[in-house]
């Protein structure tokens, strides 16, 4: 059966500009960090797709190391591009990253023109595309002076193979440096996607204030702390969770605090105060604040994603409540 699009699809998304650029991202964009990997059935990652898409989320983020196995989330990204999404191209957001180990040898990993200029082209092959919409380094590169990663993102630019270009991990001071270099180098940073949620501030300890003060956007990676801002541990760890998987690279049981969980129900009675899901509030605490562009969530099911649109519909927070959700994040983080 042929895919066909919703029509009133984009007035039930937001949609936010990039710092000082002139992309725009919905308030809402979807990850290919895990379950659309090649071990992941194809029909199940097509139906999450095509939610998203018909629920107005037109970016869609991956990275050259993004499976399992790596690389497999971007072939999955290509087939439903062949698929369902070729007559959609020029509304999609396609973004992808290189800088973590991807391939063995010298030039597997990192920084360098020659691991990042390679990395792309490999993408870009997986996916059948001519050009990424953003290209980030996921994480600087110690080795590499930073005036050779952000040359040769300049240069991607240049050529055509991206549009905008991103940094994913960086500190605030890297941040600040890396800015100034691609500006010199004739480019231009858009986007920056740090961790972020209610249980990781870190971006709120320097780097937020350099995104305002260089234009520069920014979109959270895991919003709902890898799962822990959602009921599925309010009463504790459930079977069958990411933290019960010994080999998931994800979240682990002892991440799962008394702590921890006693944060969680008390946010949780928050959110049902004001009509919400815990996860529906914890997205709409990120977004409150203007420098944030979008938030990055993943998903495992349909209804994971129709649940976190429907944050959008939320009220603002009252001073009072954002009193009350702090003095509990502030209470038990003392000590942590």
């Amino acid at each position: 059966m042929v895919y066909e699009a919703t029509a009133e699809r984009f007035d039930k998304m937001t949609y936010n500009k990039a710092g000082h650029s002139g992309l725009k991202l919905p308030a809402v964009s979807l990850g290919l960090w895990h379950h659309f990997g090649g071990v992941h059935p194809f029909e199940h990652a097509r139906s999450m797709f095509r939610a998203a898409f018909d629920a107005g989320i037109v970016h869609f983020d991956l990275a050259n190391n993004y499976g399992p196995p790596p690389g497999s989330a971007e072939e999955t990204m290509g087939r439903m591009l062949r698929t369902d999404f070729a007559p959609y191209r020029d509304e999609l957001i396609i973004s992808t990253k290189a800088g973590y180990p991807m391939w063995e040898g010298p030039y597997g990993d990192g920084g360098s023109k020659k691991h990042v200029t390679a990395s792309l082209d490999q993408s870009l092959k997986r996916m059948g595309l001519d050009y990424v919409d953003i290209f980030y380094s996921h994480r600087p590169d110690p080795k590499t002076p930073l005036e050779e990663t952000m040359e040769t993102l300049a240069g991607f630019v240049r050529q055509g193979k991206a549009l905008y270009i991103g940094l994913s991990n960086y500190s605030p001071d890297e941040t600040e440096r890396a800015a100034d270099l691609l500006q010199q180098a004739g480019g231009r940073l858009a986007i920056h996607q740090p961790q972020y949620s209610m249980l990781n501030r870190e971006p709120e300890n320097g780097l937020l204030d350099v995104l305002e003060k260089k234009g520069v956007g920014c979109i959270a990676f895991a919003p709902l702390a890898q799962g822990l801002l959602t009921t599925k541990y309010v009463s504790g760890i459930p079977s069958g969770s990411r933290a019960k998987d010994a080999n998931s690279p994800f979240l682990q049981s002892d991440h799962v605090t008394e702590r921890i969980v006693r944060r969680a129900q008390k946010l949780n009675e928050i959110a049902e105060k004001r009509g919400q899901t815990l996860p529906q509030m914890a997205l709409a605490w990120l977004l409150k604040d203007p420098r944030l562009t979008s938030v990055l969530i993943g998903a495992s099911q349909v209804r994971h994603i129709e649940e976190n649109v429907r944050m959008l519909q939320s009220l603002p927070f009252s001073d009072e409540e954002l009193a009350v959700i702090e003095a509990i994040l502030n209470e038990t983080i003392k000590g942590e």
